[in-house]
């Protein structure tokens, strides 16, 4: 697999975006994550967005990571937010969503970060098995879910 950096509205990742939102439509109801997101937040070096492609040069998988402070959601100072961390079906269960993750932690404590959060849900368990698995705790809940019961966030220190 091939994993490159990707503008967050390339083609591309839009395709891989919208599959996403499909998923989180189809596992929580309604049109999945309404977090507003925009290009302009994965640009480095405030964030970074990357596609993996197949050896067919498919799109099959996305991450990005975001550069947050603190605010009103709970972000703190330092913050480095995971976006659609998402693999297609066909190939999931090879190690790709740990590749994506890793390249984007350390993409992210290059850049300054201090600690990559991250959102996720209870009908997402193999999302919350990967993180846990790759040492992130729980943490206070931030983000538009913060309020939501099926929500679940978990840290990870950069430093």
């Amino acid at each position: 697999m091939r994993i490159v950096p990707t503008p967050f509205d390339h083609p591309d990742a839009v395709k891989l975006t919208e599959l996403v939102q499909q998923e989180y439509a189809e596992r929580y109801g309604g049109e999945g994550d309404v977090t507003p997101l925009a290009p302009e937040m994965f640009r480095p070096p405030n964030g970074l967005f990357l596609v993996a492609y197949d050896e067919r040069d498919r799109p099959v998988a996305t991450g990005g990571w975001r550069a947050m402070e603190r605010n009103e959601e709970n972000y703190r100072d330092g913050d480095a937010e995971l976006k659609r961390m998402f693999v297609i079906r066909e190939v999931r269960g090879q190690g790709l969503a740990r590749r994506i993750l890793a390249l984007l932690e350390d993409d992210a404590r290059r850049a300054g970060r201090i600690r990559m959060v991250l959102e996720t849900g209870t009908m997402q368990p193999e999302a919350m098995a990967l993180y846990e698995s790759s040492g992130y705790a729980p943490a206070e809940k931030f983000g538009v879910y913060r309020h939501e019961p099926n929500s679940r966030c978990y840290a990870k220190p950069l430093r």
